[in-house]
């Protein structure tokens, strides 16, 4: 696809523009690469509370105008909580508003909710409910799902198993930039981790 994108951009070169987008930019082609100027949209830390204030100015804006009722203190512990991703920010509060109601019930995690049963299977050594598992939530971004096992991972393993299942998360999560078929890489994750983990 790529190599076609290349003769394409050769052919209207002169009288056309082109604008290309990627979440990672190793995985495009070099030919592609030194036909554009490449613009990185990073921050410095101490940029962060200006930029969260003005998204969470955005966000009241965006929930006054739809008339959604909210409360301000659980909007900014939602934003801070998952700056910079700001389209999962708005497709959170876009689903929370079918509640009719921004409220502390967004700070808790739906994938964090269903990781609870996902443990309990890992535990279990029960594979076909991983698959499952797997497949229901496939819809979901892997690296969300490997950042949401990390933060249970003390809750939910052995003390001494905790150093092991990061490398693996790591292992994984770098993988998932490379892979073709993303529910494939999750459930092998899963089953390495069920392999060489303890659980509580």
């Amino acid at each position: 696809m790529q190599p076609a994108l290349r003769g394409f951009m050769e052919e209207f070169s002169k009288n056309c523009r082109f604008i290309l987008t990627c979440n990672y930019k190793n995985k495009v082609i070099s030919p592609l690469h030194s036909r554009c100027t490449v613009i990185d949209f990073t921050f410095n830390k101490q940029d962060k509370p200006e930029l969260c204030n003005q998204f969470f100015e955005r966000c009241k804006s965006i929930l006054e105008n739809e008339k959604i009722p909210y409360d301000e203190k659980s909007l900014a512990k939602f934003i801070v909580k998952y700056f910079p991703d700001f389209r999962r920010i708005l497709n959170e509060l876009q689903k929370q508003s079918l509640t009719g109601n921004i409220n502390e019930s967004i700070l808790s995690n739906v994938i964090n909710d269903k990781l609870t049963s996902l443990f309990g299977y890992m535990k279990k050594r029960d594979f076909t409910s991983v698959r499952k598992w797997v497949t229901e939530n496939s819809d979901n971004d892997s690296i969300l799902i490997f950042r949401s096992i990390f933060d249970l991972l003390m809750d939910k393993l052995e003390e001494s198993s905790v150093p092991t299942a990061i490398l693996i998360l790591a292992e994984y999560q770098y993988k998932a930039a490379f892979v073709a078929d993303p529910e494939i890489n999750i459930s092998a994750c899963l089953v390495h981790l069920m392999m060489e983990t303890k659980f509580k």
